[in-house]
């Protein structure tokens, strides 16, 4: 008699359930659309169980997420851990719950393919395993994207059309304002309070004139922005007017009573709250102080440490300038919170802003002697620069400073050799690709302004530093000694009395005619010391004997 072989058993597959649903609409029911839709799929993967097909008990549900995009949470999740090898087959109950976008199922699809992760739809039954199933998937999601941006389409005319007859049509409402009561006309309710303080914005600007100190006086007043709650419950608002948020404000012509649609504007349903003319006024305004930030992106898009300059907290030191006279402009970098209207710390003794060419000439000094580049490329070279008090603190791509490879240790003493003394390097713990150089400087202020120099105080660049207003106070002391000729002048002393010139200004200026030679010298190559300031020369003690004054300036 013979042996019956029993059959082999199904290959167990790990089926992974995902719904989605577009809107909220309904989730808080006990039996929703998402419930709906894994019913259907259960059912769907249970009578395939002779082919060892099992439902997996993780749950993927993005209930109120678009199928526009992949940014859900329950799909990112569904694939990493399709990714990690934890799902054979991802069963829909309809194509479009996956995707909608066409770009982004072949994204998933790539996905899909590298695990040999299969995918069926419960009501499109396709295997993309297949060309054939491919081409059948692509025509339905054609047809699903193009729906999908058909009903955007429409929704968008219908928007455009309830505010052209002056309807608010959704949203938080401006400070101000309250949603509306009447569905008919679903016109803003004014909110008295509220109106008030937005009238009192507009008045405040018009007398103070800067947007900061309006920001400054609503912070001191403690009056905060508008403070509401989602359907969800959230509560949001209720904050520190920014001074984007106040710019906003200030430019919403809504309270002019119009509704805005694109670069249109018209007769809004709700009443305005703000004079016309006091609106006109403040516009005129904001137009003028904001004419010249016009042309701010073409002036720091070019300043090399844009993105990569930190302070000591870890802010982000944003590229800035300023024009000054003659068609100059002045470049800085300023810490973020500083730059975006907070205040400075009196006690504070970290720098929150620094000249841009200083510390450009730092980072791009260190980097000519790693590299041996004239024009080091400072983007691909440098990866993070920190300014601390006492050091500035570089993050350098190891590897790219060097002309051509070589193993780790040698590699780190080519480097240590290109450093100054008070210069040291040590690699990243975090990312050994990376290596942080350490320039103990000191970053003084001096006339007002941060200048970057070594220990001793002497400036770590070797560029020439021309100073057009010390040069221009030079010249000015030499005219008026110029103007006094045929007078015997003695010592720098007795010349303020022999020559006795009616202002107090060009007698002070007078002294620096007789700095020694050397120190003018230095002064017109751009070569001063960093202490030697036209403040300091005009209003400070300057030593009569020549080596005293290069003592004095610290020029020896």
């Amino acid at each position: 008699m013979s042996k019956t072989t029993a059959p082999a058993a199904p290959t167990r597959l790990r089926c992974a359930i995902y719904t989605r649903k577009s809107s909220e609409e309904g989730l808080d029911q006990s039996f929703n659309s998402l419930h709906a839709q894994r019913d259907a799929c259960e059912a769907y993967v249970l009578s395939q169980t002779g082919e060892g097909w099992v439902a997996l008990p993780t749950i993927y549900d993005d209930g109120g997420f678009s199928g526009g995009n992949m940014e859900r949470p329950a799909l990112k999740q569904l694939l990493a851990d399709i990714t990690a090898g934890r799902i054979d087959t991802v069963v829909v109950y309809k194509i479009d719950r996956l995707t909608r976008s066409l770009a982004d199922f072949a994204k998933i699809v790539e996905i899909f393919d590298a695990k040999a992760v299969s995918f069926v739809s419960v009501t499109q039954s396709f295997n993309t395993t297949t060309s054939m199933g491919r081409l059948t998937l692509n025509m339905l999601l054609s047809f699903a994207q193009f729906e999908r941006e058909v009903t955007g389409e429409r929704i968008r005319d219908k928007i455009a059309a309830s505010k052209a007859r002056g309807m608010w049509m959704g949203g938080c409402p401006p400070l101000g304002y309250d949603l509306p009561t009447d569905l008919a006309t679903r016109a803003l309710v004014v909110n008295p309070a509220e109106a008030e303080t937005v009238r009192l914005i507009f008045r405040r600007y018009l007398e103070l004139g800067s947007v900061h100190e309006v920001m400054h006086w609503l912070d001191a007043q403690a009056i905060r922005s508008k403070a509401w709650t989602t359907r969800a419950g959230r509560a949001m608002g209720g904050l520190t007017f920014s001074r984007g948020a106040l710019f906003h404000l200030m430019k919403n012509r809504g309270y002019l009573g119009e509704i805005v649609h694109g670069d249109k504007s018209y007769p809004g349903a709700h009443p305005a709250i703000v004079d016309p003319d006091v609106f006109a006024k403040v516009q005129t305004r904001l137009a003028s102080q904001t004419k010249q930030r016009r042309e701010r992106p073409a002036q720091v898009s070019t300043m090399p440490l844009k993105g990569l300059l930190f302070d000591a907290g870890g802010s982000a030191m944003i590229p800035t300038f300023t024009h000054g006279t003659r068609s100059q402009v002045y470049r800085y970098y300023v810490s973020a919170p500083l730059q975006l209207g907070g205040r400075r710390d009196p006690d504070d003794e970290a720098i929150r802003r620094i000249p841009a060419k200083a510390i450009e000439d730092l980072v791009r000094g260190l980097l000519m002697r790693m590299t041996g580049r004239d024009e080091p490329p400072i983007k691909t070279l440098v990866a993070r620069v920190e300014v601390h008090a006492r050091t500035v603190q570089i993050l350098v791509h190891r590897r790219a400073c060097l002309p051509r490879p070589t193993d780790s240790d040698s590699e780190m003493r080519a480097l240590e050799a290109r450093l100054r003394p008070d210069e040291t390097i040590a690699l990243v713990a975090a990312d050994e690709t990376l290596a942080r150089i350490v320039l103990r400087c000191r970053l003084k202020i001096s006339g007002g302004r941060i200048r970057v120099t070594d220990a001793a105080g002497k400036p770590l660049s070797s560029a020439p530093r021309i100073d057009d207003t010390l040069i221009t106070a030079l010249r000015g002391a030499h005219a008026a000694i110029a103007q006094a000729a045929g007078i015997s002048i003695g010592t720098p002393e007795n010349a303020i009395y022999d020559l006795a010139p009616s202002s107090p200004y060009v007698r002070n200026l007078m002294r620096l005619a007789y700095l020694a030679p050397d120190i003018q010298a230095q002064i017109l190559e751009g070569r001063q010391p960093v202490e030697l300031t036209r403040q300091r020369l005009v209003l400070g003690d300057i030593p009569p004997a020549w080596a005293d004054q290069r003592l004095f300036f610290e020029t020896t």
